[in-house]
């Protein structure tokens, strides 16, 4: 029986997604769960698991191709004869009780082992798109590994080019130009999506680069390094307004495209679309607070030298984000939004913490959720989590929403001060500096300290200007005092 399956409704009002990568290919037998594809949505990338066992017959949609929910993805042969039934619907049935389906040969006549008495009772579990079968807890998918991630500095940076989930190690060495001969190429590259993505923007053949990261993993710069040497886009662009350049070694002549055109969608076109609504709707007011933060950079020596905090990545912004919280309960107005239908200010009794994370596919706003009731290592925590996920590309849409009031951290980039635009439906948003070691007034001499500039943007229907500084005042005098927030909270 052949069986559709439709992309399903991802959530968050999501109507559309792109295919990443596919994970299995016409012909390939599948398990139930397995996963088949990863597609792109506005929010965050997405692996999509198989509702059902069976081989696949035909690919509906190419890798980078757009597709609506609803639209068919892949068929599989599920095996039996009965007519073809469409698999949405079973698709969308999150915990509906399935049974295992008897396709092996007859029960034997002798009592089983008591570990193969019986088949197990299979339970539909609901997965990150809302769907899945149960399947035996052994591990039946393809092996695969994670991508080692480089310490953050400081906080949420932008995510490696090397990062997410790496292919099975199928590639093998070619020569030393970095290219396969077309007879020795592997199976499949190993690359990650992102990578991926690049090579076909680049119009790289992948099966034709020799990866020189780790076990053979393509990386982006092996994909640009092929693209300004062998790729059709660049010999293309020879005449056409290309610059040519002689290369670094043996003096050959390259050409490097006039222009590169990048499609707009994915992370990109939610951001913008979401910047153009607030920038455009909330009347935006910044202002900015220059700090002596010493204090709280000898709080976080202390922390990271004491073994009973060991595994704790305690930041800087650790010390914001909880100096924004205790904050944000003294000036209830920063942690709002404007209802315009119902013509209400909504005011939060909890503060979802939202982080501004720049990645390789764009800005995303992931929030810690609760960030108020939680203690300064555990805030560290969730913050952690965070960042490795949205380095990885793998934010789930529930992670995206429901934010209350966000901090970016220009200072990683070196910068000391912006007027960052609101995240939409919310009322103030920090942005916090490079930490800086500069002559600075203490106790009536001048010394050295550690000097940081804050900038708040704020919605001003909702904050007014005296409950906007407050709340700056309140969040300078806890860096410059970690103590002080004892005397506030």
């Amino acid at each position: 029986m052949i069986r559709d399956f439709a992309l399903p409704d991802l959530g968050e009002g999501l109507t559309e997604s792109e295919i990443v990568a596919w994970r299995v290919q016409v012909g390939d037998h599948v398990e139930l769960n397995q996963i088949i594809a990863d597609v792109e949505t506005a929010k965050a990338v997405v692996e999509l698991p198989s509702p059902f066992e069976g081989t696949v017959t035909a690919l509906h949609a190419a890798e980078g191709e757009t597709v609506n929910v609803g639209e068919k993805l892949f068929s599989c042969d599920t095996g039996g004869g009965a007519a073809s039934t469409d698999a949405a619907a079973t698709a969308s049935a999150g915990d509906e009780v399935v049974t295992a389906q008897a396709a092996a040969a007859p029960a034997p006549a002798q009592e089983a082992p008591d570990a193969e008495a019986a088949a197990p009772v299979e339970t539909r579990e609901p997965t990150l798109v809302g769907y899945g079968a149960g399947v035996d807890r052994a591990p039946k998918r393809r092996a695969r590994r994670l991508g080692s991630a480089a310490a953050l500095r400081d906080d949420l940076v932008p995510a490696p080019p090397e990062h997410d989930r790496i292919e099975p190690d199928t590639a093998t060495h070619g020569g030393a130009n970095g290219l396969h001969d077309a007879d020795e190429r592997p199976e499949r590259p190993r690359s990650t999506p992102p990578v991926r993505k690049l090579a076909r923007d680049l119009g790289v053949d992948l099966e034709r680069v020799l990866g020189t990261g780790e076990r053979g993993l393509i990386t982006r710069a092996d994909v640009e390094a092929a693209a300004s040497g062998t790729s059709a886009r660049a010999q293309e662009g020879v005449g056409a307004g290309a610059e040519l350049e002689v290369g670094e070694a043996g003096g050959r002549l390259e050409a490097r495209p006039a222009e590169t055109r990048i499609p707009i969608k994915g992370v990109r076109k939610h951001t913008a679309a979401a910047m153009v609504r607030s920038a455009f709707t909330a009347p935006h007011v910044t202002e900015f607070l220059t700090v002596d933060v010493t204090a709280t950079t000898e709080l976080l020596a202390a922390i990271r030298s004491d073994r009973a905090y060991a595994g704790h990545k305690v930041t800087p912004l650790t010390v914001v984000g909880k100096a924004l919280c205790i904050a944000a309960a003294r000036t209830p107005e920063v942690n709002s939004r404007w209802d315009e239908d119902a013509q209400e200010i909504v005011r939060f009794g909890h503060v979802n913490l939202g982080i501004a994370a720049a990645t390789e596919r764009g800005l995303v706003v992931p929030n810690v959720k609760g960030a108020e009731r939680m203690t300064l290592i555990e805030l560290a925590d969730a913050i952690s989590a965070l960042a490795e996920t949205a380095r990885a590309g793998r934010t789930p849409p529930a992670a995206l929403s429901g934010g209350t009031i966000s901090i970016t951290n220009i200072g990683v980039f070196g910068i000391d001060a912006g007027t960052p635009i609101l995240n939409p439906g919310e009322a103030a948003i920090l942005a916090m500096g490079a930490v800086r070691r500069q002559p600075w007034e203490h106790r009536g001499e001048i010394a050295l300290r550690d000097v940081m500039t804050l900038s708040l943007s704020f919605d001003h229907r909702l904050v007014d200007g005296e409950q906007g500084s407050r709340f700056l005042a309140d969040i300078g005098r806890i860096l410059r005092e970690p103590g002080l927030a004892l005397t506030m909270s």
